[in-house]
């Protein structure tokens, strides 16, 4: 359960860097971060599903 939150709260900070990107000129920092978070994503994605399914093995 912690794992899907803390998905959540990967997708939200992208969200907020997006906004952040229109507020800001730093398109270096800002693509990184936006890397990072996507990264995030994934390995929280890559956690829950691989958690189901063991779950139906």
């Amino acid at each position: 359960m912690r794992i899907k939150i803390c998905r959540k709260e990967s997708k939200e900070s992208a969200y907020w860097l997006r906004l952040a990107r229109c507020a800001q000129g730093k398109e270096d920092e800002h693509q990184k971060l936006m890397q990072e978070g996507t990264e995030l994503m994934k390995m929280f994605g890559a956690i829950i599903t691989k958690s189901i399914s063991r779950d139906f093995s």
